[in-house]
């Protein structure tokens, strides 16, 4: 057996552990039963409310678009509300679709210090009686296993709680969807047939994020700030994506970089967060090509007007690659252990490839192995830059 085999079944075994309940996962399971046996007041409804409940960041919730949009095509009496993080919220605050959106600091989500103790019940029972005073005749738990979502949808009395029969979020449910692996985009539609009455079609899903003229206009600044020839075709590189197992080899990303700037005469923009600048240099480090940095320098409407402008968009899984997506580009997007089946870049294969390697503990879904060494985990610095470099020529506009 190859070293390359051996790696992978320690791999697999490492994340079957990882994915064991522990102890006090068990408990809390035991106590969110009893929570979802407990009765509550029901709110009256027939108010024509439905409340969108999903905590993630921005890559989930673009994701999450097609169905709210098909929901509101088929019932268009209906009154849609959000409730999501501050983090998420750009990827649809500009929907027509929805009348009303919420931000919340979900406990696990904030990419902050996890609140101990009792702090995310009390933010429950706090959150739930200003859901009561709104009203809702139901509540849709966008991700899968948002037990917490959940809850609060419960303990707010909202008559129909819509989510996937998996184990913790199951006690909060009155309508249960069985949980199956496919894609999240193909999940939240299966949530939204619920409500519609009937199958909502993947083959109609489409991303989509509306870029404004005032957008484009900071953009056109920012591009000339840089140094971009009017008009110049463009190339953008996202070399973050928040874990480092995720990432790609950073020093391969100038050579991308200087390749395609030679092959389609293009000026090449490095994005990412104001977090992601040393990336972003350390990726663009040694090109030769005309390139600058554009991380941290845009709002996310001034990111997907660059990144419609580009005739293609590269990166490591991420919701930068999906903003390209929602606005049109091509994408080649690079996964590891992030499950391709659910959050591969949806649309046109022909224009939005994936790239993984074969290594036989692919998508293992642990993001981020902070006690082992990255070398033991290269799911993603395996892909090469000549398939990096073939593919985004092939599918470049």
């Amino acid at each position: 057996m190859s070293e390359r085999a051996t790696l992978a079944i320690r791999n697999r075994a490492l994340a079957e552990v990882k994915r064991r309940r522990t102890t006090n996962q068990k408990l809390r399971g035991a106590i969110l039963t009893a929570v979802g046996a407990f009765p509550v007041k029901k709110q009256p409804g027939g108010t024509n409310r439905v409340l969108l409940i999903r905590p993630d960041h921005l890559g989930d919730l673009l994701l999450t678009v097609p169905a709210i949009r098909q929901l509101k095509q088929n019932c268009p009496d209906l009154t849609l509300h959000a409730l999501v993080g501050a983090w998420g919220a750009p990827a649809i605050d500009r929907l027509p679709e929805l009348s009303q959106i919420e931000t919340l600091e979900f406990p696990g989500f904030t990419r902050q210090a996890k609140a101990g103790g009792l702090a995310p019940y009390r933010l429950a029972w706090q959150t739930a009686q200003h859901l009561r005073q709104t009203g809702y005749d139901a509540a849709l738990i966008l991700r899968p296993d948002h037990w917490w979502g959940a809850m609060l949808a419960h303990i707010a009395g909202i008559p129909r709680v819509i989510g996937f029969d998996v184990p913790d979020v199951r006690p909060f449910l009155t309508e249960r969807v069985p949980f199956t692996r496919q894609h999240s985009v193909e999940m939240s539609l299966a949530l939204a047939s619920v409500i519609t009455g009937q199958p909502l079609k993947s083959a109609e899903a489409h991303m989509h994020y509306p870029v404004t003229d005032d957008d484009r206009a900071q953009i056109d600044a920012l591009l000339t700030e840089l140094g971009a020839v009017k008009n110049q075709p463009i190339v953008c590189i996202h070399p973050g994506s928040g874990t480092q197992t995720k990432q790609w080899e950073t020093s391969r990303w100038a050579r991308v970089g200087d390749t395609l700037a030679e092959r389609l005469g293009a000026f090449v923009v490095f994005t990412g967060s104001p977090s992601e600048v040393e990336l972003c240099l350390a990726a663009a480090k040694g090109m030769t090509s005309a390139h600058d940095i554009a991380a941290g320098r845009t709002s996310v409407g001034g990111l997907a007007a660059l990144l419609a402008r580009a005739r293609v968009v590269l990166g490591a899984d991420s919701g930068p690659l999906h903003l390209a997506a929602a606005v049109g580009t091509p994408t080649v997007a690079l996964f590891g252990p992030a499950d391709v089946v659910e959050f591969g870049t949806w649309g046109d294969k022909t224009r939005h490839a994936v790239l993984t390697s074969d290594i036989g503990c692919l998508g293992c879904r642990i993001l981020d192995w902070p006690n082992d060494a990255p070398e033991n985990h290269p799911c993603v610095r395996d892909i090469t830059l000549e398939r990096v470099i073939v593919t985004a020529l092939r599918v470049a506009r």
